[in-house]
């Protein structure tokens, strides 16, 4: 795995800028403090930070495939205590040996380079404890954006799977009724079966086609939802009646795909399957600036036995909007006396 300074250039940028940084100070601190001349700081500074520089970026790698592994705490102390004190030997020797060969005529630096030895030693440990909370600090914060990224992906897949069995529960409940229907008509009817036939496929074709979306425009779930309505008035006949009031502002929102023909089927069921007479279903859509809000409205028989609960459309509306805006009050279901209807509202953003 590439050391994190090669994989980020402004980790790279800045590790340069700190080693610049760290040789200037040393230099002046050299040259002022210890009375050596400029020159001969600067080749102290620059010659040892450089070899602590390649050291520190050789870590990365002893510390991801070696140490990275859970250890007992014993272990764990006495591998770093061996890999400081062959880091620090590394540097000490690399650096006295090359600056014997700079400064062979220099007694002064050669006499202060030997007196330097211990602390510098001491330096190179503290060196060596900022590289590795530093690389610590670097594996954990990727080893976090690693486990995020893959809850996420975990997440989403799960949701999609959630998403995809809601909307398999939905499709098959319709299509049942509808062959059933059709069934019925090839001895009666055959024209309305034939027409029938042709309504439903475009029906399931635009389902198929949108099977893998979460979201689309209301004015396409609009002609889907009519078709349904096509479908259901060929089997209620002058018993569904159904006007829509939608504004150009509702048109062109985001609305979850499939999502208007189980509120349709819904209402159906409450108000056409149990009466004689004609049935108003109607849409109505107001907009605001947080969502869009339908309302689907329709007429039932006082006297007939009234569903008790809720039916798998609505519970399976419920559910996709708490998966998809993470909110359980975008559903609303009034019963009044005459009246049934469903409020539904959709966030323009997702929450």
């Amino acid at each position: 795995m590439l050391n994190p300074f090669l994989k980020n250039s402004s980790y790279l940028s800045a590790y340069a800028m700190v080693l610049l940084f760290v040789v200037v100070v040393q230099t002046v601190v050299l040259n002022y403090y210890q009375d050596l001349d400029v020159l001969a700081s600067f080749a102290d500074a620059l010659v040892f930070n450089l070899i602590m520089a390649i050291i520190g970026f050789v870590l990365w790698y002893v510390l991801r495939f070696n140490l990275k592994e859970k250890q007992e705490m014993f272990d764990l102390v006495v591998n770093h205590a061996l890999v400081a004190i062959l880091s620090v030997a590394i540097w000490l020797g690399g650096g006295y040996f090359i600056m014997q060969a700079i400064e062979a005529n220099n007694t002064e630096y050669l006499a202060f380079l030997q007196q330097s030895l211990p602390w510098r030693g001491i330096i190179g440990s503290f060196y060596y404890l900022v590289f590795v909370l530093l690389y610590y600090i670097m594996m954990y914060y990727e080893d976090l954006q690693h486990k995020m990224k893959v809850e996420a992906e975990l997440s989403r897949l799960v949701r999609e799977a959630e998403l995809n069995a809601l909307k398999s529960q939905i499709n098959p409940h319709f299509l049942f009724n509808s062959l059933n229907s059709i069934s019925s008509l090839t001895m009666t009817d055959p024209d309305k079966a034939q027409e029938m036939v042709i309504k439903l496929s475009d029906f399931m074709r635009y389902s198929l086609s949108h099977d893998r979306n979460e979201t689309t425009y209301l004015r396409k779930e609009l002609e889907n939802a009519e078709r349904y309505l096509d479908i259901e008035k060929v089997r209620f006949g002058k018993r569904l009646k159904y006007v829509s009031h939608i504004p150009e502002a509702c048109l062109d929102a985001p609305i979850p795909n499939l999502i208007l023909q189980p509120l349709l089927e819904n209402a159906i069921k409450h108000g056409v399957h149990n009466s004689t007479e004609e049935v108003l279903i109607e849409l109505r859509c107001m907009p605001n600036d947080d969502y869009i809000e339908l309302h689907i409205t329709n007429d039932f028989d006082p006297e007939a036995t009234r569903p008790k609960g809720e039916g798998i459309g609505l519970k399976n509306i419920r559910q996709r909007l708490q998966l998809l805006y993470h909110r359980n009050d975008l559903l609303e279901i009034k019963l009044g006396k005459i009246e049934f209807e469903v409020i539904l509202r959709v966030p323009k953003q997702k929450g």
